[in-house]
């Protein structure tokens, strides 16, 4: 099992059919252990390989959009605001996101690098800074 990152190929096609909406659709996160199988090719919200402990409940954190679609140059892009688990106990090596006003359709795969453990803390979710060459979602 392996969690690779990237945005996932449903997505684009999804998103050069219109299906996704970063104005007015629903948005979450799900975390993952190591032993999950997430990557580009993963099609939607899945709860295999998807962590499991105190302070987390399964389908992860709804994300607040922080920057709505915009264009800098020649990049259009959307960031999230950050998110957390308070009080947490629970391990793990990547994240799912994905769109809940579309059948749970993912978005993107992301990998941690490593597994990240907190035992009754805040395990939190912190999105690079919304910009062209660095926000989460992003078209070149």
């Amino acid at each position: 099992m392996a969690i690779f990152q990237s945005q996932t190929d449903s997505f684009k096609v999804q998103l050069l059919n219109g299906q996704h909406n970063f104005s007015a659709n629903t948005f979450k996160i799900a975390l993952y252990t190591s032993n999950a199988n997430i990557s580009n090719a993963t099609a939607a919200y899945t709860s295999v390989g998807e962590v499991t402990g105190s302070g987390y409940t399964a389908g992860g954190n709804t994300l607040v959009v922080s920057v709505t679609p915009t264009n800098q140059g020649n990049t259009a892009y959307v960031s999230f605001a950050n998110t957390a688990w308070n009080s947490s106990t629970i391990s793990a090596s990547g994240a799912l996101i994905y769109n809940t006003s579309f059948n749970n359709a993912s978005v993107a795969a992301l990998s941690f690098g490593s597994t990240i453990a907190t035992s009754n803390q805040i395990f939190s979710i912190t999105f690079p800074t919304a910009a062209a060459n660095t926000a989460i979602i992003r078209i070149s």
